[in-house]
């Protein structure tokens, strides 16, 4: 069957709609950076490119550690006007900010297409996660910040590329209401144009933010460590993480860095398949390139059989391709699981990954070939992966104790409740897991052991939204803890010793999770 392009969603088009939105913010092809309120030209050029087919989309300008300085000392001066404006006004300004977005909800969607893959449906929710999640604050802010006063400085925000609009967008619009400057870092691998088109409508409300282009490693010292910033928060992977936690040693700011975990799904004493069959497609949502999905299934032996009779027709039934392909004009956007990963690379990366593991013993129990999924004719497929389903990946396996960020599981099989824990804890650490059990009481002991920040009982967990909090157990995370009013106490300042929620090197506790 050939496929077209759906009328309207070309990049030219939507790239052009963006540039008519927002002249300021871009040069020709080029982003511009923000910083003292004026979009600026100057900086390197970079070229983007869509993962969905490989084509040059844009370019950015990547600045050095000079001129993100200057930016961060421009946050620092805007962050003191900003402290001292009254609440009322913090929220009526967001509160326009959170209007002009709205009206931009479906150019923002398009351009999470093109840059980052996601299919149409899950683009959309990203775009409305973050909005509805901000009008929550907007409603709350008065109680969440009574007593409260703004941090010292601005607040440092560098993320990762898959969720730009309800990860760090909506975070700014947090820190922005309890009274902080923000300075965002575009990511290095997508994400640039809808961060690009979503900062200069926040800008216009009058709100003090700065969004930088450039290499991670040259700006990350002065994003991290310049004296005028009051927290860092980042969300990335362990690596990365790492090196921002080290730069943080000596420092008092205030930190919430999120690392990658191998979140895990035991299953012990089940028998509601049913149930269960319906989460395991929704797991396969954006190819499982989010901080909470499942990749790991740890399976009790005696139920191996049912569990495989309800999961392998799961993922071969799962559906990826081009996010905007469709058989006629007028048809809407195709119902997809997942797009491409976000780069060709990503995508060899991860190949290689599943072709080591088969080699060092894994049992291949699916492996789909990534020609099969939807596409216009003679497009680049480079960043196409096929669900993928290992069963026992030898313990030196890259899979066996890393997330893949990717569509492809692993199946590990136990004997006892000891080893069911062990599995599920590979990753020293996981911001989610979940337990299939029959007996919820068996399964809230067994979650008493699983190393995870929230588990759920027949039931997948997530990041969640307005009023539930988030955090991570072990190496996942680094610092305060943050979702609904931890996240407003993360960045303001309360009484004198006052301790954040959070896991610190001497202090780790919360309050319950919804």
């Amino acid at each position: 069957m050939s496929l077209i392009l759906a009328p309207g969603t070309a990049w030219t088009d939507v790239f052009d709609r963006v540039r008519a939105a927002v002249p300021e913010a871009v040069a020709g092809d080029r982003l511009r950076n923000l910083y003292g309120g004026t979009w600026h030209d100057g900086g390197v050029p970079a070229d983007l490119r869509t993962p969905v087919d490989g084509s040059l989309i844009a370019e950015v300008s990547r600045v050095d550690a000079g001129t993100a300085t200057g930016a961060v000392r421009a946050a620092a001066r805007e962050h003191r006007d900003w402290a001292a404006t009254p609440l009322g006004e913090r929220k009526a300004r967001v509160a326009v900010a959170v209007e002009a977005l709205t009206a931009h909800r479906d150019l923002l969607a398009l351009t999470l297409v093109w840059e980052i893959g996601k299919p149409w449906r899950a683009a959309c929710a990203d775009v409305d996660r973050a909005l509805d999640g901000v009008r929550w604050y907007l409603q709350q802010i008065d109680r969440q910040a009574a007593g409260r006063e703004p941090l010292p400085g601005p607040v440092s925000n560098i993320a990762s590329w898959n969720y730009p609009m309800s990860v760090l967008v909506h975070a700014e619009l947090v820190q922005l209401l309890a009274g902080n400057a923000v300075v965002a870092k575009t990511p290095s691998q997508g994400g640039a144009v809808c961060l690009t088109l979503a900062h200069a409508l926040m800008t216009r409300a009058g709100l003090p933010v700065t969004l930088l282009s450039g290499s991670g490693d040259e700006l990350s010292e002065v994003l991290v460590r310049a004296p005028e910033i009051g927290a860092v928060a980042f969300v990335g992977g362990r690596s990365n993480g790492g090196k921002v936690a080290a730069a943080l040693l000596d420092s008092d700011k205030r930190h919430f860095i999120e690392q990658e975990g191998l979140n895990a799904w035991g299953i012990w004493d089940f028998s509601q398949w049913d149930l269960l069959a319906g989460h395991l497609r929704k797991g396969f949502e954006y190819g499982k390139q989010r901080c909470t999905a499942y990749p790991r299934f740890v399976v009790q032996r005696d139920l191996v059989g049912s569990f495989l009779d309800v999961y392998l027709p799961v993922v071969k039934s799962v559906r990826f391709g081009h996010p905007l392909a469709v058989t006629a004009p007028g048809e809407p956007l195709p119902e997809l699981d997942f797009g491409p990963l976000i780069s060709a690379a990503k995508a060899g990366e991860l190949r290689r990954k599943v072709d080591e593991a088969v080699r060092g013993g894994a049992v291949p129990l699916h492996r789909g070939d990534a020609a099969e999924g939807r596409y216009l004719d003679g497009q680049d497929i480079g960043a196409y992966v096929a669900p993928a389903a290992l069963l026992a990946p030898p313990g030196r396996s890259r899979l066996m104790h890393a997330e893949p960020f990717g569509p492809v599981d692993t199946i590990i099989v136990v004997d006892t409740e000891e080893e069911l824990l062990s599995a599920m804890n590979a990753s020293n650490g996981a911001l989610v897991a979940s337990l299939a059990v029959d007996d919820e009481e068996l399964g809230a002991k067994l979650a008493q052991d699983v190393q995870a920040y929230k588990v759920g009982i027949n039931r997948p967990r997530s990041r969640g939204d307005r009023d539930e909090t988030f955090g991570g157990r072990g190496a996942s995370w680094k610092g305060a803890f943050v979702g609904g009013d931890l996240l407003v106490q993360a960045v303001t300042l309360g009484g004198p010793g006052e301790r954040l929620y959070g896991n610190f090197p001497d202090y780790t506790s919360c309050p319950p999770t919804p």
